[in-house]
């Protein structure tokens, strides 16, 4: 199997948010910037070389807030777009403030196709909670500059943030169907360790998030988008006809993908493993291994001077990659075909399999859909996914 995904992560941001645990630094000097984005490049273009990339469809720049590379940006996503010209969606994460209209024209020229934008809420009371550094009018400003130059448009929500009431959130959801975006991605609020939100909590400053009023927010999300045309295509995401983020469809069936930078996530069957392992300078593994997922430790990238980065790896059996390929599909409405629980079945058992699936449906979390052959997530499912995706999960044991 060859890499059908690529990941490149961006680490920059202009300020850390409140409740953000990702892997991002404030960026400190222009001269940083120009030697990231000549070491990514570097990179990219060494794999252009070996052909790694030619099988690969979408190519995802994340972070941090890719935008702050500027005038840069368009250029690493020529870089990419050389080394994998099978492309079908490429995307980069934005943040309003560093969006332009010249900078979104200037990606789209380079042969970006999608940006994803970090809004959270179109109320400015809120936003200033988050610790965002961007105003409402400034996100609807962004999302205009990117639709004008041809780009789809994808926006992140937050719901159960502080100040946030049923009125905003409503408020807040009609404004992102009025934007016209094709794309909308909805969150709850989680207070992780270590971010300033998890301080404030400790010290009585701020309230857990109301776990009742998110859910509600979650089912409201999804009445309105629904009503205006939107279909939720995997378990935070919605999306009009033909707008379906074709890279978070790639994590969740299985397919391999590479990730680069420090904190990116790679998922390898064994045979694209065992082709990058000695470029990568990655350990041999067991024979029982069939797939691998890694995480990149350090800033060293891939061919560049020194020693190489250091990762993580999580070695998955036959058994534990079947087991996984159940749990992911069940993050997409659409489920898992009926060829996938076959092979399930042959990897870790009929009985076994039979037995989870039936106790899915018992729950009221899954259900067949005997026109598709499919096994999907019921909307309780959906709501309760953790207990669903831990049955598919247990299937990994004997």
């Amino acid at each position: 199997m060859a890499i059908e995904a690529l990941y490149v992560h961006v680490p920059y941001c202009q300020a850390k948010c409140r409740y953000c645990d990702f892997d991002s630094v404030a960026c400190r000097s222009k001269e940083e910037l120009d030697e990231y984005t000549a070491g990514m490049s570097a990179c990219i273009e060494a794999f252009a070389r070996r052909g790694d990339l030619v099988a690969c469809l979408t190519a995802y720049l994340g972070g941090g807030t890719p935008t702050l590379l500027g005038e840069r940006l368009p250029g690493l996503v020529e870089k990419i777009r050389d080394a994998a010209p099978s492309l079908r969606e490429l995307t980069c994460e934005a943040n309003p403030e560093s969006l332009t209209r010249e900078l979104a024209y200037a990606l789209c020229d380079a042969g970006a196709t999608r940006i994803s934008l970090g809004v959270q809420a179109f109320d400015d009371t809120e936003l200033s909670e988050l610790g965002r550094i961007h105003t409402s009018a400034r996100a609807h400003a962004a999302i205009e500059a990117a639709r004008d130059a041809g780009l789809d448009v994808s926006i992140d929500l937050m719901c159960g943030i502080p100040l946030q009431t049923t009125e905003s959130w409503g408020a807040t959801l009609d404004e992102a169907v009025a934007s016209g975006v094709g794309h909308i991605s909805v969150y709850p609020l989680t207070v992780e360790e270590g971010t300033p939100f998890d301080r404030m909590c400790a010290a009585g400053e701020l309230d857990e998030p109301d776990e009742d009023f998110q859910a509600w927010c979650m089912d409201e999300a999804r009445r309105a988008l629904v009503s205006a045309g939107y279909h939720p295509y995997e378990v935070a995401s919605y999306a009009r006809p033909g707008k379906e983020c074709q890279h978070n469809v790639a994590y969740w069936t299985g397919v391999s993908y590479l990730g680069l930078g420090r904190s990116a996530a790679s998922m390898l069957d064994r045979e694209t493993y065992d082709g990058l392992r000695d470029l990568l300078g990655l350990d041999k593994v067991p024979g029982e291994v069939r797939r691998v997922r890694i995480s990149q430790k350090t800033d060293a990238l891939p061919f560049g001077q020194g020693a190489g980065p250091a990762y993580d790896c999580e070695l998955l059996t036959e058994r534990e990659a079947a087991a996984e390929d159940l749990m992911l599909g069940m993050r997409m409405t659409r489920g898992v075909p009926a060829d996938l629980i076959d092979r399930a079945r042959a990897v870790v058992g009929a009985d076994a399999v039979d037995a989870a699936l039936a106790r899915a449906v018992s729950e009221g979390l899954a259900l067949w859909v005997e026109q598709d052959a499919r096994f999907c997530p019921t909307e309780r499912g959906w709501l309760m996914g953790n207990e669903l995706f831990g049955i598919m999960w247990d299937l990994a044991c004997p």
